[in-house]
């Protein structure tokens, strides 16, 4: 890679406790990078820019917006190790090639790491951005006022204040309205599981219900005169 390609240019986002894997997906580029593993969102962003030029980016920007926790020991949270065999030497499992900050396992190839003080896997304070949903579920959203539906998907740990949050994307004055289920208000300070909206998608998945027909719950929208500033 050339130096010309650096374009740190990162796309805006909003900082989150959760995302779902489709919030990861969508920062895939080499100036936009994000990976999942063990249930956190890494932004590495920042650490491919910086070693742009080095050859070692190349596989963290091949699997860019994508899980990577086959990479890792699950038990030691370190790169996995594999047993050459060529070689019958034990070395660092690198489906997409050597990256950032492994070391080479050729004694007199380059041990070319890129800049760190750390490996980046373990800088967490650093690169991590939140926690991967433990499931998202999906519901749809109906506006009272203009009789728009829209289904979005969001993660099951969210509280529908923040999922009012994600919603602002589709109308910036989603708080302007009262939120209820079924006529009644919903606390936006709890869960939809905790406002009484349970995820049947287990069940629908033992059912063998194709995906297509699974029951999305709806949450209602009714305007409020005061017209809240988004």
């Amino acid at each position: 890679m050339h130096e010309s390609l650096k374009q740190y240019l990162p796309k805006d986002y909003k900082r989150r406790a959760y995302y779902t894997p489709y919030d990861v997906s969508v920062h895939n580029t080499a100036n936009d990078l994000w990976v999942s593993f063990f249930g956190k969102v890494w932004d590495l962003t920042q650490l491919v820019q910086e070693n742009i030029s080095s050859k070692l980016c190349e596989p963290l920007i091949k699997i860019a917006g994508s899980d990577i926790s086959y990479w890792f020991d699950k038990q030691t949270g370190e790169p996995r190790k594999q047993v050459d065999i060529n070689t019958g030497l034990i070395t660092y499992y690198c489906p997409q090639g050597r990256y950032l900050h492994i070391p080479s396992s050729d004694p007199c190839g380059d041990d070319e790491l890129g800049d760190h003080s750390k490996p980046w896997w373990n800088n967490e304070q650093q690169y991590c951005i939140g926690n991967l949903s433990h499931k998202t579920r999906k519901v749809k959203i109906i506006n009272m006022l203009t009789d728009h539906e829209d289904i979005i998907e969001v993660p099951s740990e969210e509280t529908i204040n923040e999922i009012l949050d994600r919603y602002k994307q589709i109308n910036a004055h989603a708080a302007s309205y009262t939120w209820k289920r079924l006529g009644k208000p919903l606390d936006m300070e709890l869960t939809l599981s905790a406002n009484g909206i349970p995820d049947e998608t287990d069940e629908f998945e033992q059912l063998g219900v194709p995906e297509s027909q699974w029951y999305i719950p709806a949450i209602h929208l009714y305007f409020n005169d005061d017209l809240t500033v988004a």
